[in-house]
């Protein structure tokens, strides 16, 4: 909203200052920043009402070390998590970009899913929370309207610029020259395969015997998985002090960065990727994404003051998912958020091989001490602490890896 009344207000009455609302840093910054306020200021009010309602964490035991001196510690703290998404994200964002709209659609979404499974957990008394079934419905509908949107809203293109044109400018500082180069938007489902030399992959070209048609099943169900397996993934890593929230803040930065470049007539002729128009806007969204997530690590670090629950979990994987599909980078995904995947991997392992042995010996067997991984470690002695540390740092190696694809093909 900021954007549309600064913009009006340089325009009609030259007010000193507001032309900065153009910039896309600019409005970023103040997405973080406004974030990260939200979270820390709000936090400690949140965390108190909920000890005041008594919306505390019913814990199980699990043998690990100073699991139950959490019990009791207030859930459900995903809902400051996405108010700071959102609140700054409707102030400087253009609220009328398709992309934007996707992003906001999804937050709300999945924090009401992650809501009504809290809710049945502590009020209800139901450790099972929502049946998992529900959870899938929701997960694959919202599946269903990103892919469709993304498929067939007329605003969702991709720029083919002229290679004439583009020897014709100077690189650095080409999108205040972005009149002078030609080019046409067309509809496309192409998306990036890191590490091939021709980095593009046009899903209409995996099953041609569809003859085009019926490309859009093809990548709707491309979306349907990507956001019903990443959302699910966060939920599974949220289970020690800030392991979900800072993972997710690292994913959540590279995906602003590609949004940068890919949004960036100059960058991404030279980089050589897809240029997207109207993408830049996300990166408004991606910044209060990463400011949530920080902030709220001021009271989720260890020892953790407030859980996200599932109301912030499955909303950090969905729009994890719905980000990536937006830049097209939704192959990368299991470099990018390997954290994910290995805690997700690590409980398919466990579950799957202790049914064979379990079938085959008449006893089940175990490959980890307890899964999801993180659990594995801490039956091995290892403080949690140093476990998120460690898992941090090998999610900082991934966005690093997954950023060098840029060039290395």
């Amino acid at each position: 909203m900021f954007y549309y009344l600064f913009t009006w207000l340089d325009r009609v009455f030259d007010f000193p200052g507001a032309g900065v609302f153009q910039y896309i840093s600019f409005r970023a910054g103040m997405a973080a920043l406004l974030s990260l306020l939200i979270t820390i200021l709000f936090g400690k009010k949140l965390i108190n009402y909920l000890r005041r309602k008594q919306v505390g964490e019913d814990i199980r035991d699990l043998g690990l070390e100073g699991q139950m001196q959490k019990r009791g510690t207030p859930t459900m703290g995903g809902i400051i998590i996405i108010a700071a998404i959102l609140v700054p994200t409707l102030l400087f964002a253009k609220i009328d970009n398709v992309y934007v709209v996707l992003l906001v659609v999804a937050t709300l979404w999945l924090g009401l899913i992650g809501f009504l499974d809290d809710y049945i957990k502590v009020f209800k008394k139901d450790k099972k929370g929502l049946a998992g079934r529900f959870k899938i419905v929701g997960q694959v509908g919202l599946g269903l309207i990103i892919g469709l949107t993304l498929y067939f809203n007329e605003h969702v293109v991709v720029r083919e610029v002229s290679p004439a044109s583009l020897a014709s400018i100077e690189w650095f500082g080409a999108t205040d020259k972005e009149s002078a180069i030609e080019y046409k938007d067309v509809k496309s489902t192409k998306t990036t395969v890191p590490f091939m030399k021709d980095n593009e992959l046009d899903y209409s070209r995996i099953f041609p015997f569809l003859n085009g048609d019926y490309t859009w099943i093809v990548y709707t169900l491309v979306v349907i998985v990507v956001v019903t397996a990443v959302s699910n993934g966060a939920n599974i890593t949220d289970g020690i002090d800030g392991l979900a929230a800072g993972t997710s803040a690292i994913i959540g930065l590279t995906l602003a960065i590609f949004a940068y470049l890919s949004g960036r007539v100059d960058f991404s002729s030279y980089l050589n990727i897809m240029y997207i128009p109207n993408l830049s806007e996300t990166v408004i969204f991606c910044t209060a994404f990463v400011g949530a997530c920080l902030g709220f690590l001021w009271y989720n670090a260890y020892p953790a003051q407030v859980f996200m629950g599932d109301t912030g979990s499955l909303s950090l994987g969905g729009i994890i998912a719905v980000l990536a599909l937006i830049v097209r980078k939704e192959l990368m995904i299991p470099l990018l958020c390997g954290i994910f995947l290995i805690e997700n991997l690590s409980v398919m392992m466990q579950v799957s091989y202790f049914k064979y042995t379990r079938k085959k010996y008449g006893e089940g067997r175990r490959i980890f001490l307890m899964s999801p991984l993180h659990h594995h470690y801490q039956k091995l002695n290892i403080h949690e602490s140093k476990i998120v540390t460690r898992f941090w740092i090998v999610g900082i190696l991934l966005a690093i890896l997954t950023l060098a694809t840029l060039k290395l093909r």
